[in-house]
């Protein structure tokens, strides 16, 4: 009777044991929201070209007198440039027709332009360089250089504006006649 009591002893405390049975961990699996990823606007290579308006200043100095006019300038322009990273480096070709307020007849400005910028994803802040011919009633060459920002509105279509300063000396071989023209203007381009 003893091993009876003993056996029902023991299987009274295996049931219990048992009783709640064995439980698996519940692990939920994650929920995943698809959304949608902003475009990436970090590239800046490739060939660009468009169209540009502006108004501006433009001042002969001879010794210690000088003359101003505002001027009207609007054009053209095309372009390569590469994206290193941080830095993009390129080169413009640009042209403007000018005029001057109050005066009758308009200029061909043309540059060649070497370009350095810092990318910033969206918008692109660069310097200018390079070379300028005008020609008016003479041909002058001269420095063009200043500074500008490109804003991507679309990977393919680019809003900027831009500041730049033209610099021509012994205009019509004169000597100490200098001619400075400060333009700011907005652009439009394509980007190919």
């Amino acid at each position: 009777m003893k091993l009876f009591g003993a056996t029902v002893l023991a299987s009274l405390l295996a049931t219990g044991a048992f009783a709640g049975g064995y439980v698996a961990p519940v692990v939920e699996t994650p929920v995943v929201v698809e959304t949608e990823t902003a475009p990436q606007f970090g590239d800046w290579t490739g060939f660009y070209a468009g169209a540009q308006y502006g108004q501006g200043e433009a001042k002969a100095e001879f010794g210690s007198q000088s003359g101003k006019r505002d001027l009207d300038a609007y054009g053209v322009f095309a372009g390569y440039q590469h994206d290193f990273g941080s830095y993009v480096l390129g080169g413009e070709l640009n042209y403007n027709k000018v005029e001057l307020d109050d005066v009758s007849g308009k200029g061909d400005l043309l540059s060649l332009r070497a370009r350095a910028g810092y990318d910033l994803g969206r918008f692109l802040p660069y310097v200018t360089v390079g070379y300028a011919y005008l020609d008016a009633d003479d041909s002058e060459n001269g420095l063009v250089y200043g500074i500008g920002g490109d804003f991507k509105v679309t990977e393919r279509f680019v809003l900027g504006a831009e500041y730049t300063r033209h610099d021509f000396d012994d205009v019509g071989n004169v000597s100490g006649l200098d001619l400075k023209a400060d333009t700011v203007q907005v652009r439009a381009s394509f980007r190919f």
